[in-house]
């Protein structure tokens, strides 16, 4: 490893940066470094500039990427190589502001339904009944289901932007874990990690699951875009469709500002009937009944 990836790691880690985000500015400089055929620290802005619009106009890359690298840069710049000058930050791409694509109930049970590993099932529904983002169900341990009657909850353990979380844990989803860590022995493994891999015993990969989120829309014959993070934003706007207000939401969530969750607000069907279920909470328990394979 060379002392400059090093030091922007060092610098990363020192400042609470989430894993995967490290992961994805130092491959960004990196790229960017094999492509100049020179370290990004030999790199003024106009070489950092045209490497972006090289992703831009060549490889059609999309403005997140772009950002992405940008983002990365003006890290380094200012607190690795601590370059003061404004000029050496290189400018940040609109990004189009598109509305995602929800799934209706129906079509989440028969994404479920068509989903070929129980365990990943379960994953998604947890994705789904709660709310979190795929890294956050990946990271899951058994310790973080609170089931006592008072408290039952999903423990997130250092969440996007290092922050601690409770989020739902309604009755439908607590009994399909259970089920889930009697088939596998998660709580009998000493790092009790609630989704890993059997032959590595590390944690799932949040690419493996999109793999498996990707091949059960396609085999339930869903055609929307959209990856795991669907999950989430059906579980905002179901909840809103169910009466729960915004900053209650906001805080399940885990979004900084509420401004961040009204977004959902634009999502809600104008031809929404409330689900005939018991706790508007348990959004798994107002899914129309599908088989499932096993």
């Amino acid at each position: 490893m060379s002392t400059l990836r090093q030091q922007m790691i060092d610098a990363m880690q020192v400042r609470g940066l989430a894993s995967r985000t490290q992961e994805a500015y130092v491959e960004a400089l990196a790229r960017m470094a094999r492509h100049h055929g020179r370290s990004p620290a030999a790199m003024q802005a106009r070489q950092i500039e045209a490497y972006m619009v090289h992703l831009s106009r060549d490889l059609g890359r999309s403005f997140s990427t772009i950002n992405q690298l940008a983002a990365a840069s003006r890290f380094l710049f200012r607190h690795v190589l601590h370059r003061e000058d404004g000029g050496l930050e290189p400018p940040v791409a609109r990004v189009p502001q598109r509305r995602p694509e929800l799934l209706g109930r129906e079509q989440i049970a028969q994404l479920l339904a068509a989903c070929r590993s129980p365990a990943m099932r379960t994953l998604m529904q947890v994705l789904y009944a709660s709310g979190l983002r795929v890294s956050e169900g990946c990271a899951l341990r058994v310790r973080d289901i609170d089931s006592a009657a008072d408290r039952m909850c999903l423990r997130v353990v250092q969440g996007k932007g290092a922050v601690d979380r409770c989020t739902l844990l309604s009755p439908t989803l607590l009994a399909l874990l259970r089920e889930h860590c009697r088939r596998y022995g998660c709580h009998r493994r000493e790092a009790d990690w609630l989704f890993f891999n059997p032959r590595s015993g590390e944690p799932v990969s949040a690419s493996g699951v999109q793999r498996h989120y990707a091949a059960a829309k396609r085999d339930a014959g869903i055609t929307k875009g959209g990856s795991t993070h669907t999950l989430r934003h059906c579980f905002a706007t179901h909840l809103l469709e169910a009466g729960v207000d915004l900053h209650t939401i906001c805080r399940l969530l885990g979004h900084q500002h509420i401004e961040t969750t009204q977004r959902s607000l634009h999502l809600i069907s104008p031809q929404f009937r409330p689900p005939k279920c018991g706790d508007p909470l348990d959004l798994l328990a107002a899914l129309p009944p599908g088989p499932l394979r096993h």
